[in-house]
């Protein structure tokens, strides 16, 4: 249970009702074998929990902006409703920024970070008045070019690095000693470089690192904000006035994949910061940050339904239509991207009886396509329904098409009257006309106009 009474037991009956009212209602059966289902009520929790928190700690009047970042679950309806409870977008491409354009959201309450920014990028950004996050110095140097031409109201700052070290997951891990983002603190002369920009540049205003991620403790995430923080002392000290405003903090609070407890909070988090860290809360600056996975993971849930059910080598085998193509970190690195699977039967209700060990199988072909392996669960039978958890981030919506396989559509949901479940429609299923145009149909002969000169 953390501080706010949460087992996660609310979050659990939410879905179970959930997957039984998609069934009944035909969003999932033999013809639509798989969707993405996404807790609107567990949303609007996270959201007010993360204001909550960062409330707790700050000044009164601080101005604090917490920005999603886009690229955990890039989708237009999220990114509106996640406006609505009070959160901004933190993008990292031209796609993101559209999304959240699209979804509504204001230059104000939009950050733009990404490690390889076109001049179109931050031509469109400054022009927007978009905060902007400079990586490295030759992007430094583009936004001297544009600044120079036109009149900008975006906030500028410069990425740092604090190379505090990497957590278990190294492909995820951003402040290491080689990290590919943001100037690296602790190579020889960086840090005097980044001094001397702010001294060199009045209009610099904002200092950001990112630190956490998956895999990440408390106290690393701490110790990389403690590190940019005691650097922006130190840049407007040796300027004489307080020019940099705002620190942006990155988001990458860890998600406990075991339970449905969540697993640090925020209010930890922050409660952390403040003891690491109190003047980071004293008033004295703005504070930005750019919390994904732990806003929306623990609210979506792959279904799938068991096309057959088998046995090799002694060991059942539910071959369902979940796979690599919305699970492919777990597919391809699964002791680092485990999930939890919850067996359900036909009707959609949650599956009792002895557990067996068993594969969960998903449709693509090669042998590794597996959302768990040698898992104990109820045993799987044809017809039944495997759902994976904790699903809401990096999942479902970020589709790998093997095999061609089809995005499957996702649905968020709210409790309705009668211990069911209200839907609406966030993506529609998609359509094998579609995949045919992403494949080039509408060029189908252009290859075979194309010879090599006296081929023919």
């Amino acid at each position: 249970m953390d501080e706010y009474g949460n087992t996660g037991e609310g979050r659990a009956t939410r879905r179970d009702e959930a997957v039984r009212a998609a069934v009944e209602q035909g969003l999932l059966g033999p013809d639509s074998p798989i969707v993405g289902l996404l807790d609107v009520t567990g949303i609007r929790e996270s959201a007010a929990e993360l204001r909550a928190a960062f409330a707790e700690v700050t000044a009164p009047g601080t101005p604090v902006l917490h920005a999603f970042a886009v690229k955990a679950t890039p989708l237009v309806p999220v990114l509106r409703l996640l406006r609505e409870e009070g959160i901004g977008a933190e993008v990292a491409s031209p796609g993101e920024l559209a999304l959240a354009r699209a979804a509504g959201l204001s230059p104000a309450e939009t950050v733009l970070d990404s490690p390889a920014k076109t001049p179109a990028e931050l031509r469109e950004a400054l022009a927007l008045g978009i905060a902007v996050n400079a990586d490295n110095p030759q992007e430094l140097d583009r936004i001297d070019g544009l600044v120079r031409s036109a009149v900008s109201r975006s906030p500028l700052g410069i990425r740092v690095n604090p190379q505090v070290g990497g957590g278990s997951i190294g492909a995820t891990s951003t402040a290491t000693a080689t990290s590919k983002f943001g100037v690296a603190l602790r190579d020889e002369g960086a840090r005097e470089w980044v001094v001397r920009a702010y001294l060199d540049r009045p209009w610099l205003s904002r200092l950001h690192a990112h630190t956490g991620s998956q895999g990440i403790p408390l106290s690393l995430m701490t110790q990389g904000v403690a590190e940019t923080y005691a650097l922006a002392e130190e840049i407007n000290r040796r300027i004489g006035r307080p020019q940099i405003d705002t620190i942006d903090i990155g988001g990458g609070l860890p998600v406990n994949f075991a339970s449905d407890v969540t697993a640090p909070t925020y209010a930890e988090y922050a409660r952390a910061l403040r003891e690491a860290v109190p003047g980071l809360f004293d008033g004295r600056y703005g504070l930005v940050t750019e919390f994904g996975r732990s806003l929306l993971a623990k609210h979506g849930t792959i279904v799938a339904r068991v096309e057959y059910a088998k046995s090799a080598g002694g060991r059942a085998v539910a071959v369902t239509h979940a796979g690599v193509q919305v699970a492919t970190r777990t597919v391809y690195v699964p002791g680092s991207w485990p999930l939890r699977i919850t067996a359900y039967d036909g009707k959609g209700r949650p599956k009792s009886g002895p557990e067996v060990v068993q594969d969960v199988a998903g449709p693509a072909c090669f042998a590794g396509d597996l959302l768990a392996e040698g898992r104990a669960l109820p045993l799987l039978d044809q017809g039944d329904y495997a759902a994976a958890l904790d699903t809401g981030a990096y999942y479902f919506a970020h589709h790998y098409a093997y095999n061609s396989l089809a995005r499957p559509g996702i649905y968020g949901f709210v409790p309705d009257r009668a211990g069911g479940a209200r839907f609406a429609t966030v993506r529609d299923p998609q359509t094998l006309a579609s995949i045919v145009a992403e494949s080039g149909g509408a060029h189908a002969g252009a290859l075979t106009t194309l010879h090599a000169p006296g081929s023919r």
